[in-house]
């Protein structure tokens, strides 16, 4: 059996360009990719923080260091510019897979640049 799992993300990402007449997908500074291991053309889900909205695309490059994030083609519908995003890729895993298995977490700053990266999520505990 394959199990779909969270393979990477880029936690808090802010939307640069929202380009609805450029060809479909949204590029993301080839930092951000490189420390996620989100390659290019990947298929990837995006969430919007500021209006809940959810879309799926794939990835392309930007600029190392740009800090670019743009929304492109028909998804540029569901992100507009300062919006914050969560992009995230998955993959397929058997069980074996599983036992070594973490995702790579990628938090970027108020530039896009990167804050920190982590290959967990902490446990949310229980509000008091």
């Amino acid at each position: 059996m394959l199990l779909n799992m969270l393979k990477a993300k880029i936690h808090r990402a802010t939307v640069t360009h929202a380009e609805l007449h450029y060809e479909g997908s949204i590029a993301i500074d080839g930092l951000l990719l490189d420390a996620s291991g989100i390659r290019e053309y990947e298929q990837i889900h995006a969430w919007n923080v500021n209006s809940g909205q959810r879309f799926v695309t794939y990835a392309l490059r930007a600029e190392e260091g740009s800090g670019i994030i743009s929304v492109n083609g028909s998804a540029a519908r569901s992100a507009q510019t300062g919006d914050l995003i969560i992009i995230a890729a998955f993959a397929q895993l058997n069980e074996a897979e599983l036992e070594k298995f973490q995702p790579t977490l990628v938090y970027a700053d108020a530039n896009n640049g990167i804050s920190h990266t982590n290959r967990s999520i902490p446990k949310q505990m229980a509000a008091v």
